[in-house]
Order: C-alpha cells, then sequence, then structure tokens
C-alpha cells in the first residue's frame, strides 16, 4: 500500500494523507515526479511502459512516479529512477528543470521535473521493479515521432516547450 502526502495548489503540505488508488479530494494535490536523464550526445533515456500497467500500456515515457509519504521530490524522484531503470543518482546530481500541475484540470497532480547527466549504459536487470519493459537512448527527433505517432505519453508534451532542454 502506497501512502501520499496532500498539498494545497500553492505546494503546502496540509498534514492529510490518502492511500495511493482513492480519489485526491477536491482542492488538494499529490506530488508526482519525472526524471529525465541525457548523455554527452544530448540523447535521453526513454522507456516503454510494460505491458501490465493499468494507465497507458506500452506506451514511452521518462521515468515517472509518485512521491509518498514523508519523501521530498527529489528523495522521490531519485527512489524512482533506481526502481524503473536502474541507476543510483546523487541529490546533487539532481536539477529541478521545471514543475507544473495545480494549473492542469485534468489531474490532481502537482509535478517536479528533474534532469541528470549521466553517460553509461542502461541495465533494466539492476532495476527494483518491472514497471519498464524497455529502455534506450533517444534523440530529440526520435522522441519527437514516438508523440506524432501516438506512443508517447501525453503528459510529456512540456518536454516540446523546452522546457527540459533549454
Amino acid at each position: 500500500m502506497e501512502i501520499w502526502d496532500l498539498y494545497t495548489a500553492d505546494r503546502r503540505l496540509t498534514g492529510k494523507t490518502m492511500v495511493r488508488g482513492e480519489e485526491i479530494p477536491e482542492g488538494l494535490y499529490h506530488l508526482g515526479v519525472h526524471a529525465w536523464v541525457r548523455n554527452r550526445e544530448g540523447k535521453y533515456i526513454i522507456s516503454q511502459r510494460a505491458p501490465w500497467r493499468s494507465a497507458c500500456p506500452l506506451m514511452w515515457e521518462t521515468v515517472a512516479g509518485s512521491v509518498v509519504s514523508g519523501e521530498d521530490s527529489l528523495t522521490g524522484v531519485l527512489r524512482e529512477v533506481k526502481e524503473e531503470i536502474g541507476l543510483d543518482f546523487t541529490r546533487e546530481q539532481g536539477k529541478l528543470v521545471h514543475f507544473y500541475g495545480a494549473d492542469n484540470p485534468d489531474s490532481r497532480t502537482l509535478v517536479d521535473v528533474y534532469l541528470f547527466e549521466y553517460d553509461g549504459d542502461i541495465d533494466l536487470s539492476r532495476a527494483t521493479t518491472s514497471e519498464v519493459a524497455q529502455s534506450g537512448w533517444m534523440t530529440y527527433d526520435e522522441i519527437v515521432a514516438l508523440r506524432d505517432e501516438g506512443k508517447l505519453v501525453w503528459t510529456l508534451d512540456y518536454f516540446f516547450e523546452g522546457k527540459v532542454i533549454g
């Protein structure tokens, strides 16, 4: 069972929690994270969601997840990166590059977006969950192609507005 802290629209902790899967109360939000991992060539790690995932199975995305109760967003994103693609980063390696959420009427999630620089291999055998079917390094144009083919999750639209690559 995953417990989430609840926040106000201006990102203040309320002291209230909820269980993942419950409806988020009106006027409150939970905190999510995205992690973009980029190498020196300007390629990004993009992952395909496992076929058993209830939301967007087999679609492509960056590392994404929910912050659990007691975590800050940086702690949450470090955990999600380890869980999904098996990489261990330090707090100092994470750079907050964008955030959004309260202005999105379709979601009660506040999202912090981080960028990590990494030039190593991807080895999903080090991941601690089976949420990802496969991962690979992709160029911006390859990610655009995934979007244009309807194979990229819709929550990454900010990427194409220069929020990550500057």
